[in-house]
């Protein structure tokens, strides 16, 4: 895993779960139940959540994550308004809609922010584990 000179420690209300040597995922959720049901289902990668925009944006900014996986809607701004922000220091690390926004409109935005995959909520847990590990293995391709 390469760790760049901008790796920080996690910020204060970030969950921060530990385990070395593992993918890193950053996760933008406001509803703690979804947050706390990605924790139980995720439990092979190093899962870090964010509340809301503010805080995933500042957490995206400061650690390298290997995937992003946001809420299209968040309490302080849309996951597609940080989709196209963290495009604009991230053009690489895969990016999952995980979100109840199931409208043709929704995932279309999302797709074209920089998103590689949009999984409409409810999801089994099975099948958000291997939407991630398709988007973690791929080859890296900069995002248009």
């Amino acid at each position: 895993m390469l760790i760049s000179a901008r790796h920080k420690t996690s910020q204060p209300g970030a969950t921060n779960m530990v385990i070395p040597n593992r993918k890193r995922i950053l996760l933008v959720d406001d509803y703690e139940d979804t947050r706390d049901l990605a924790t139980l289902t995720l439990t092979e990668y190093e899962l870090i959540c964010a509340r809301n925009f503010d805080e995933g944006l500042r957490l995206a900014q400061q650690q390298d994550f290997d995937l992003y996986i946001l809420d299209n809607w968040l309490p302080d701004r849309s996951g597609v308004e940080l989709c196209r922000s963290i495009r604009t220091f991230d053009p690489d690390t895969p990016i999952l809609f995980y979100s109840a926004a199931a409208y043709a409109r929704d995932i279309r935005e999302g797709m074209r922010a920089g998103a590689q995959a949009y999984l409409v909520k409810p999801v089994l847990p099975n099948e958000l584990r291997q939407a991630i590990a398709r988007l973690i293995s791929a080859p890296r391709e900069t995002a248009s």
